[in-house]
């Protein structure tokens, strides 16, 4: 398969929707949970509960953001949520998260009727259950009651969207904005000198994608809140989408970090006997999950919270192959990196983060 014709863009409005899924989740994305908890306390509480239950099925809406005009910051996202109906809102976001065609449907079954039942119940949480989403199979009562009723809940949470803005994201969005503006410099240069699969790899920080990509053409977006991690996403068959972190080793979510954060984040994932296994093992040859589970006698789960956090800290490269396989391997030069950082703080080189 040739490789994808490359597209640009750029916008903190990838990050509008980005952060309040972390923030929602901090664990998952290495973050601390009580800044997290901080950051979501600003908000009036009735505000704090609407953008939870939005969780449930708003993520990450791409496609949405991406179809928005030329400027693609927080003000365009109220703006555009606004010119839609309050009983659409929710419906187009959840779409353009990738919400699975089964559930929608069942969705719009009970919005139309405007209740739901046991049948609807049992059903989505099927669905839920099929696509191995047991979080959201545990929370179904709550997303068939907010579909229940889509035009008062379309209502608030632009309401609550607003007020996030407004507390939180404004200010942090022109904090960020430097960060994806440069990101995207660098992205753009080293397409001119890398091969596709290395510039993934590189802007991922260890993503390698086996096979290629499947699309014609792949639009590249920076997002300073998704770092390290990268969303793959389909805009159609033959367009894709691929969010990338636009955020330095020394930057952090959280301001005023007194310690450069990529070093602090490696030592900490470094300071657990099993991760050091871990790399040891991924060190001598690329692995599986699942030969890592044998491999150390211990549970999946277990094996699958290590290689993530590792992947965090940008320790591994992950191949994504066919049928959602995984391989993993030991990325020795963050390793040796972070090693180059810890001697620049401790000798003083590094006077930003002295607090002096």
């Amino acid at each position: 398969m040739s490789a994808p014709a490359l597209f640009w863009d750029l916008g903190t409005g990838y990050d509008f929707f980005v952060s309040l899924y972390i923030l929602h989740e901090p664990g998952e994305f290495g973050l601390r949970p009580s800044w997290a908890a901080g950051v979501r306390s600003r908000l009036p509480l009735g505000d704090r509960e609407v953008l939870e239950q939005a969780q449930t099925v708003v993520h990450f809406p791409l496609s949405w953001v991406y179809a928005l005009g030329d400027v693609k910051d927080s003000a365009a996202v109220i703006w555009e949520l606004r010119q839609l109906a309050p009983e659409e809102r929710l419906p187009a976001l959840a779409k353009s998260s990738g919400m699975q065609t089964e559930a929608l449907d069942i969705l719009q079954g009970v919005a139309q009727r405007g209740g739901w039942g046991p049948e609807e119940r049992e059903a989505l949480r099927e669905v839920y259950r099929e696509h191995k989403s047991p979080t959201l199979a545990k929370k179904v009562g709550d997303i068939l009651d907010i579909w229940s009723n889509l035009p008062a809940f379309g209502e608030r949470y632009l309401s609550a969207l607003g007020v996030y803005r407004e507390v939180f994201f404004a200010e942090e969005e022109e904090r960020i904005r430097p960060a994806l503006e440069t990101a995207l410099q660098e992205a753009q240069q080293w397409a001119g000198e890398l091969t596709l699969e290395m510039l993934i790899e590189k802007v991922s920080r260890g993503v390698r994608f086996e096979g290629g990509m499947d699309v014609s053409d792949l639009v590249m977006v920076p997002s300073y809140w998704i770092t390290p991690l990268v969303v793959n996403h389909h805009l159609g068959e033959e367009r894709g989408l691929l969010l990338f972190g636009a955020r330095s080793e020394d930057d952090s979510l959280v301001p005023g970090a007194q310690v450069p954060a990529g070093m602090l984040r490696t030592l900490k994932t470094l300071a657990d006997p099993t991760r050091l296994r871990i790399l040891r093992y991924l060190s001598q040859e690329t692995m599986s999950p699942a030969q890592l589970t044998r491999r150390l006698r211990l549970r999946a789960p277990t094996v699958t919270h290590h290689l993530n956090t590792l992947r965090l800290a940008g320790l591994v490269y992950l191949t994504l192959g066919e049928k959602k396989r995984k391989l993993y391997t030991a990325r020795s030069e963050a390793i040796r990196g972070m090693f180059s950082s810890l001697e620049a703080f401790l000798s003083g080189e590094s006077e930003e983060y002295l607090g002096e």
